[in-house]
């Protein structure tokens, strides 16, 4: 889904060299993860920032080679559409961790499972009863009207009201230190490979400093999420039969299809190997067919079931809406969970959170302005140099506008695309994401980050211990995706914290 974006620095300052690099590490007015603003090194950070300083330039560029070299032979990858003759590519990965206090990351596993907690009742209840709707929470055309919503997941049962099975959040750590939420994954969340992979490269890189550290392990997801996947089973089913359902070998996160499935130990289908029959779903195996329970699925609403969506599609299967409205299967995550996650309906989860909880939001939004409004849209007009505009169904950082960074020329059709289709348009300030230490040719520079840790909910809710760092890896570069030029970072979430101040102050190191 779609990034935060950093207001570009104009207020960069030589501070002192790293010896390893020989590269002066330029921090701007944005957060910065390792160092404190008076040039300290965070407590968190110390026993990473020692063990940097011992390496030459030559041997990080070398463990830096080796590690993409191991993620390139276990195939490791993603795909770029439209990127000439590559297809396949590496995800860019950086060598130093994001480190993260316990104090800090028990706020964030507060926030998140209070958010999704909130964001499956407010499911439960638009395709329920709507009262939310009718109280005027949220305007009732917002939800109704989202190309997300689905008319079909109306009165459907949900097992533990759990729509939203597997989320990814999109945090964003302000220039206070705070964090708060730049939008939600609900729909077909995806990066939690690349957080595995990247905690094994890591392990490899820093061992030493690794098991010293006091990590809390994400080994087990695999695991977690396959016991998620088992409590959405009807209780009658004692061993059910769960499988990943992808769209097949050129989707941009085939790899992630494959590699999740392979660790949790069930099939990896696409919609050609399933079959229905009276309502019931079966794959088609070597030995004959077999019953399938719970279908974690990889493809979008539009493309599961030809008969009920999408009259075109061939990577779902005909008739499995049908068999999961007869209650004979169950789709995880849940079609229509997509609205919960629209950038309009983002605006109003702090709203959702009080309405359903009784309680403040603990991760808050960021400012959101809704083109639909005709005061907002008249702001966002007048102040298109200053702000981020995002359409409401796009994603990867596509359909955006980068308002400090793009030209008149840009802007202009922009306006032009937002007077013409307001609803399909929201806007927020220019962010500050904070920044965190990234090999980059040889030197050690600053790049800017966000973080999507991955909740799972099921019978109960998980908030794994750690997450998806993603990084803008290129110099100037305020975006994120892979799909966009961005890389990633293992990200360790300490088990419990040392003399660290709130937000990691300085515990009087400074840079060498």
């Amino acid at each position: 889904m779609d990034e935060g974006v950093a207001a570009k620095n104009q207020d960069i300052t030589e501070t002192p060299t790293l010896p390893m690099t020989e590269a002066a590490y330029l921090p701007g007015v944005a957060y910065d993860e390792m160092f404190a603003a008076d040039g300290g090194v965070r407590s968190h950070y110390d026993p990473l920032h020692m063990r940097m300083s011992t390496l030459g330039g030559e041997e990080l560029a070398g463990r830096q080679r080796t590690l993409e070299k191991s993620f390139l032979l276990q195939g490791i990858t993603f795909t770029v559409y439209g990127a000439g003759n590559s297809t396949e590519r590496i995800i860019p990965t950086d060598l130093f961790p994001r480190i993260l206090p316990a104090n800090e990351w028990a706020r964030i596993e507060s926030g998140l499972t209070q958010r999704l907690k909130a964001l499956n009742l407010f499911l439960a209840d638009i395709y329920g009863e709507q009262q939310i709707l009718m109280d005027g929470v949220v305007p009732r055309e917002l939800v109704l009207g989202a190309p997300s919503y689905r008319r079909e997941m109306q009165h459907l049962f949900v097992p533990h009201k759990s729509y939203a099975n597997v989320c990814g959040s999109d945090l964003i750590r302000c220039q206070d230190g705070e964090f708060a939420v730049l939008e939600d994954n609900l729909r077909v969340p995806s990066g939690v490979s690349y957080m595995l992979a990247n905690r094994d490269a890591a392990k490899r890189t820093f061992p030493g400093t690794y098991r010293a550290a006091g990590v809390r392990p994400v080994e087990r997801y695999p695991d977690l999420l396959l016991a998620t996947l088992k409590s959405m089973s009807p209780e009658w089913r004692p061993n059910p039969q769960v499988v990943v359902l992808t769209p097949g070998v050129y989707n941009s996160a085939y790899y992630e299809h494959a590699y999740l499935a392979r660790l949790m130990g069930v099939p990896l289908v696409e919609g050609r190997d399933l079959v229905v029959h009276d309502n019931m779903v079966y794959m088609r195996t070597t030995t004959g067919i077999r019953r399938v329970d719970v279908i974690y699925r990889r493809v979008d609403d539009d493309f599961i079931d030809p008969l009920t969506f999408r009259r075109d599609s061939s990577l779902g299967a005909a008739g499995l809406f049908n068999a999961y409205r007869a209650g004979n299967v169950v789709i995880c995550n849940a079609p229509g969970t997509g609205v919960a996650d629209d950038k309009a309906v983002y605006a109003f989860v702090p709203e959702i959170i009080k309405y359903y909880l009784g309680e403040d939001a603990i991760l808050p939004n960021i400012e959101t302005f809704l083109c639909r409004e005709p005061a907002q849209l008249n702001h966002v007009l007048a102040n298109l140099d200053k702000l981020v505009v995002k359409a409401v169904g796009a994603s990867g950082g596509y359909g955006m506008l980068v308002g400090p960074h793009a030209t008149q020329k840009e802007r202009e059709d922009f306006a032009v695309a937002i007077k013409a289709d307001p609803e399909n348009y929201i806007a927020q300030p220019t962010i500050q994401l904070s920044t965190a230490p990234c090999l980059v040719d040889g030197r050690i520079e600053p790049r800017h980050v966000d973080l999507r840790p991955f909740i799972l909910s099921g019978e109960k809710t998980i908030v794994t211990p750690g997450a998806l760092t993603r990084v803008a890896l290129k110099r100037g570069s305020l975006v994120v995706n892979s799909s966009q030029g961005g890389g990633s970072k293992d990200t360790w979430v300490l088990a419990e914290d040392g003399p660290a101040q709130p937000h990691g102050q300085p515990n009087g190191s400074s840079r060498p």
